[in-house]
């Protein structure tokens, strides 16, 4: 445990220090909250009055993508590359409380962030009338973990230029059929059910349920939720190469 946490501290201390980090994790998240709030152009849920109130929960579920899986997985990726974790691997740390280490300092960043996010939106107006605080923490947690998971994954058996390529990819990709901006229901037909299998799509369904983002009807975002943070994490322990 003491390894855990003094990696931990490290890793978070590494995390704030990158200029490029800040700017993918609260600049640009503030940014799209902002200008989709004031610059009504999106369609919006049933039942949702202000742009606001559908654009919160969906760019905190945005935030944590960011981070978790963009900001970690490209630098885990060029650590990698430039042989900085083969000398960790050298030392007793090992392969799990490496990635917990990493993903742990994700979930401290992801603190600052939730409160900067939630203070501008207020500020823009945010005020939902039905709130689940436990259950937005749940899914936050949980899509965290997934998130981190499939950073590491790529992180962990592809080159950093591969791994910067594909991360922001994805994170296009999963942003256009997250539910973060565009509301899930207003996507094709054909597309929606894959949509909601991609762990952007559940995570942005729940914390949509829990911050009064819009209806979301049943619950199975949390059983897809669920199985990614557990298969993604995984995946990347079990493929990860230290170079």
């Amino acid at each position: 445990m003491r390894a855990l946490a003094a990696q931990s501290k490290a890793e978070l201390v590494l995390t704030l220090r990158r200029g490029e980090s800040v700017l993918l994790t609260l600049i640009i998240p503030i940014l799209l909250l902002i200008f989709f709030s004031t610059v009504d152009i999106l369609p919006k849920p049933l039942g949702v009055q202000d742009s606001v109130d559908f654009l919160a929960p969906g760019i905190l579920a945005l935030a944590v993508m960011s981070t978790a899986m963009v900001g970690l997985g490209i630098a885990t990726g060029f650590e990698r590359q430039y042989g900085v974790l083969k000398r960790l691997g050298a030392t007793p740390l090992g392969r799990p409380r490496l990635l917990g280490a990493k993903t742990n300092s994700i979930i401290a960043v992801e603190v600052l962030q939730v409160a900067v996010l939630v203070g501008v939106a207020v500020a823009l107006g945010w005020n939902p009338a039905d709130t689940r605080i436990g259950s937005a923490v749940a899914a936050i947690v949980l899509g965290t973990v997934a998130f981190a998971g499939l950073g590491l994954l790529m992180a962990g058996t592809l080159r950093g230029e591969v791994v910067l390529a594909a991360a922001n990819g994805l994170y296009l990709l999963l942003l256009l059929l997250g539910g973060m901006v565009v509301p899930l229901s207003k996507l094709p037909g054909a597309i929606r059910p894959l949509a909601r299998a991609l762990p952007a799509g559940a995570l942005s369904d729940a914390l949509h349920h829990a911050l009064g983002g819009g209806h979301v009807s049943g619950s199975a975002y949390w059983f897809v939720l669920l199985a990614w943070a557990v298969a993604a994490p995984v995946a990347a322990a079990l493929t990860f190469k230290w170079e």
